[in-house]
């Protein structure tokens, strides 16, 4: 008698969630084995694929992946995983030097444009602001100003900027008529 023997038994795929970080460039990735919570197969190991391994700034927060185990005979089970990315990388925050001149009134106010000198994240900065930002004459000569940059994650850096303060507007001349009488001298 011939007896054929086949195996048309799936294997056991068992998924395990995973949080994973961004690294500096905004980009992580995953294997499969990352996902898989010890999948099995009664006739060997069984391959181990996923139909998602890299991520980048558009996916941070919760995604789906599924997990694709196939044995040596053909037989497939699938489970699915959620990849939680996170961007906990700060941005880069760079100041230059700048020379803030004082208005009419005495008064100037430093944007972040105008100490900005490349700041950057891979994800995307959404906001900067400088402190302090306003200044007067009492603070002709050198001041420090600090610029604050926050990514679209939430991640904050900050850095330093030279501000000189300069009064250069003339001041304001009025002259008036008087008398005078001279002495006996």
């Amino acid at each position: 008698a011939r007896v054929t023997v086949s195996d048309s038994v799936a294997p056991v795929a068992i998924c395990q969630d995973i949080t994973v970080q961004l690294d500096a460039t905004g980009n992580v990735s995953i294997t499969a084995a990352d996902v898989d919570n010890g999948s099995s197969d009664a006739c060997g190991t069984p391959t181990l694929t996923i139909d998602n391994a890299n991520f980048t700034c558009a996916n941070v927060g919760p995604n789906t992946v599924t997990l694709t185990v196939t044995d040596a005979n053909g037989n497939v089970a699938t489970c699915t995983s959620t990849v939680t990315v996170e961007d906990n990388v700060p941005p880069v925050a760079n100041t230059m030097s700048y020379t803030l001149y004082l208005d009419a009134t005495g008064n100037a106010t430093v944007s972040p444009a105008m100490i900005n000198d490349g700041s950057s994240d891979a994800c995307g900065i959404d906001t900067m602001f400088v402190t302090p930002n306003t200044f007067g004459c009492a603070d002709i000569g050198r001041v420090t100003a600090t610029l604050t940059v926050i990514d679209v994650n939430g991640n904050i850096s900050t850095d330093n900027a030279r501000v000189t303060v300069s009064d250069s507007v003339a001041p304001v001349a009025i002259c008036q008529d008087i008398t005078v009488q001279l002495d006996a001298t």
